[in-house]
């Protein structure tokens, strides 16, 4: 018999299926427990609405997303590569099921202030990972230090909308890499001190 654990993880995969065949909102209870295969009983078991199964399918996906940038950026590379790195994670994470990506940007935040802490835990996560890659000897001395927090959240809501906008455009995300990594670079890159003034 299967343990609890392993029927909740079907039913996260269950509605990630689900939101890949008929979006999230067109979703039901009943289309996640047949990608599932398993019953409205297991469902209710584990998962008290649609909306709650879906929060916790994103809490998984966006950790693992913090996961797997943090793991693609060399802190031995030069500053600018590290940023390229980091990009061409998260472009690469969000390709691999753009269903999801499009319905945690768009769907989202329609939940109101259920969903609200999901994506101020989002933001969290990817401000200390920034705070994070940032932050070592070898940014220091190539004068790249932690951005600040506004900047950062700047920094995040324009990659988010850029994903989101082509991909509803019918785009392919890996064309944005160059203007995302660029963009990156520029708002992360070393500062220059003003000059004295004379």
């Amino acid at each position: 018999m299967a343990a609890p654990a392993e029927f909740r993880q079907r039913l996260l995969e269950g509605m990630a299926a689900a939101i890949r065949e008929c979006g999230f909102r067109d979703s039901t209870v009943a289309d996640v427990v047949r990608c599932a295969r398993t019953s409205r009983r297991t469902f209710y078991e584990h998962f008290a609405s649609k909306q709650a199964c879906f929060i916790a399918l994103l809490q998984e996906a966006n950790a693992a997303m913090v996961r797997q940038i943090a793991a693609a950026v060399d802190p031995r590379a030069s500053w600018d590569a590290q940023v390229r790195q980091a990009i061409e994670a998260w472009i690469a994470v969000a390709q691999s099921d753009l269903a999801i990506t499009l319905s945690w940007i768009r769907d989202l935040p329609s939940l109101g202030s259920d969903a609200r802490h999901l994506q101020r835990e989002w933001l969290e996560a990817f401000v200390v990972l920034i705070q994070d890659l940032t932050d070592t000897p070898e940014l220091r001395a190539a004068g790249v230090a932690p951005p600040p927090r506004q900047l950062m959240i700047m920094l995040l809501g324009g990659l988010r909308e850029l994903i989101a906008t082509t991909v509803e455009d019918g785009g392919d995300i890996s064309d944005i890499t160059e203007v995302a990594v660029q963009a990156t670079q520029a708002m992360l890159g070393p500062r220059t001190l003003p000059a004295p003034a004379r």
